[in-house]
């Protein structure tokens, strides 16, 4: 089996001395003062992202804000303000934590997470030739006990993508950015506040945004394209699925170049099998993701649990 490469590693940390530990704090803390030495790490289409040091609890953390244009948009902040709740109430080994929300000096929100390096699962599918089947098998594996847990407190992530999914220097897998994740109110119905990948296609026409949305629509299921109000966790499993599918034959089960052609492949071809692209696939691989990506959320493989225990097994 071969070695995963040598992971992304956070620049050696001195060993920790008693002054760092023991330093005591002032005696009126401003929260304005809290955060310095801040770096971009990484900037979306709304938001921010910087590593920065936390000096109360001496460590470097990650600090999420909304860009200055859309800082005082109030459905934008609702937004905001979802994305960094979601995030702290999954508290699983396979999410990020998250360790503060509040408010900057100038009043608009931020919420702080921890700081992983490591590489994403795009970097490793780039280089996939390097890596054993069974090592990007547990990656999946990973990726489902955290939509198990997810589902099991009525949160879709809406999401799932390679870039979406970190693997630490520790050989932790986590599952990141739950801004689009649907959940339910007290009544059971859906919120509506929330945009879906497909409502972003008509706000973005940039080059780069459009490379962006393309790449994401070849992980949308179905009824995610159609935007179905009944969207449930089957949809997630569909984007996984593709992920599955990407393991096995290095390609996505859709094809297309274009936005229409996307759409329209994910919603009527019926993708061909992994053994008819690529060498050494196991059966019970493939009849899992072929169940996965069955256009009917009704026939794919019920739920993240299931699906956990068939890529467990000996195939």
């Amino acid at each position: 089996m071969s070695e995963y490469p040598k992971l992304k590693l956070p620049e050696k940390q001195a060993p920790l001395i008693i002054e760092q530990t023991d330093k005591g704090l002032a005696q009126k803390i401003d929260p304005n003062f809290r955060y310095a030495y801040f770096q971009t790490v990484a900037k979306g289409g709304k938001s921010l992202i910087q590593s920065c040091k936390d000096l109360h609890l001496n460590r470097t953390v990650c600090y999420k804000s909304l860009l200055p244009e859309f800082a005082d948009d109030e459905i934008e902040q609702t937004r905001f303000l979802r994305e960094a709740r979601v995030s702290a109430m999954l508290q699983h080994p396979n999410t990020v934590p998250t360790y503060e929300l509040g408010r900057d000096k100038t009043g608009h929100y931020y919420f702080t997470m921890k700081l992983v390096h490591g590489y994403t699962l795009r970097e490793i599918f780039d280089y996939r030739e390097r890596y054993d089947l069974s090592q990007l098998v547990n990656i999946i594996v990973q990726v489902a006990y955290a939509l198990e847990y997810s589902h099991s407190l009525g949160v879709l992530h809406r999401d799932i993508k390679p870039e979406n999914i970190l693997i630490g220097p520790y050989g932790e897998v986590l599952l990141l950015d739950w801004g689009l994740a649907k959940v339910w109110d007290k009544a059971g119905s859906q919120s509506q506040l929330r945009e879906s990948v497909i409502d972003r296609l008509e706000n973005n026409a940039s080059m780069t945004g459009f490379q962006k949305l393309q790449g994401t629509l070849f992980y949308m299921s179905p009824e995610q394209i159609q935007k179905d109000p009944g969207i449930d966790s089957r949809s997630d499993i569909y984007s996984l699925g593709v992920i599955l599918y990407e393991a096995l034959t290095g390609q996505t089960p859709v094809t297309g170049e274009l936005l229409d052609e996307v759409i329209q492949s994910t919603l009527n071809d019926t993708p061909p099998k992994p053994s008819d692209i690529a060498e050494f696939v196991p059966p019970l691989l493939e009849d899992i993701v072929m169940q996965c990506l069955e256009k009917e959320p009704a026939r794919r493989v019920g739920s993240a649990g299931a699906l956990i225990q068939v890529l467990k097994q000996n195939w």
